[in-house]
């Protein structure tokens, strides 16, 4: 298959202008090649993907996070991502973490997040979300019991707490957040990782190609690990 027709493919799904200025979404590498027989599907391009490609045949890695430099030893591979642009994307990296969660549409609240209501406990939900992420953390300095409007954000997305407050969460899940943050925050937190919250995005962009080329799924596992 053409590689252009490929991306082609994703851009009419995410298109490029829903990335943000300081984004690197779009090819990493574009090397000679045109005709792409099977294609690699990986959250983060690695030395390790790298090699994982080249030895499973694959002409091409398709990433969700960029590279903002690229070692010269990953010259000899198409690599092309999709980030920022997905993740604002319908149906992108928040959507498809709200569905792997069988939980009602998360309808659309600013650029990145998602709201979904959704009456429930705490720690029933606490359950749910450990069913997905080994690294569930939880924030809940009010105590509250009972949850009914829910905020999403795939990746790192404590800068949007306040956004979410304001769009009348209860609780709000993500990754990455920080300790004073932790602190301050008026609303539940549900810190599920941020390889957690973005790795089911790579059945979006499964669900887009798997019909027209072969599709391998890197091997890839949180840097965090549970003791």
């Amino acid at each position: 298959m053409d590689k252009n027709a490929i991306v082609q493919i994703i851009e009419n799904f995410a298109p490029p202008s829903l990335a943000e200025s300081w984004d690197c979404s779009g090819w990493i590498v574009e090397t000679g090649k045109k005709e792409i027989k099977r294609v690699m599907l990986a959250l983060t391009v690695t030395e390790d993907i790298v090699q994982q490609a080249l030895v499973n045949g694959c002409d091409m890695i398709i990433s969700h996070h960029p590279l903002f430099y690229v070692p010269l030893n990953y010259k000899d591979i198409d690599i092309y991502c999709a980030h920022t642009n997905l993740d604002k994307a319908y149906g992108g990296t928040t959507d498809e973490l709200i569905h792997l969660l069988e939980l009602p549409k998360g309808k659309i609240a600013g650029e990145f997040l998602r709201i979904a209501n959704y009456k429930t406990k705490v720690l029933d939900f606490a359950e749910k979300l450990c069913k997905i992420s080994d690294n569930v953390r939880v924030v809940n300095n009010k105590n509250v019991q009972e949850i009914e409007k829910i905020a999403f954000c795939a990746g790192s997305g404590s800068e949007f707490i306040e956004d979410a407050v304001e769009q009348g969460a209860d609780a709000f899940v993500t990754g990455d957040i920080k300790f004073h943050t932790a602190v301050e925050s008026p609303v539940i937190l549900f810190d599920i990782g941020h390889f957690e919250s973005e790795i089911p995005v790579l059945k979006v962009f499964a669900g887009l190609l798997e019909e027209k080329i072969e599709i391998i799924f890197a091997d890839e596992k949180s840097p965090f690990k549970s003791i």
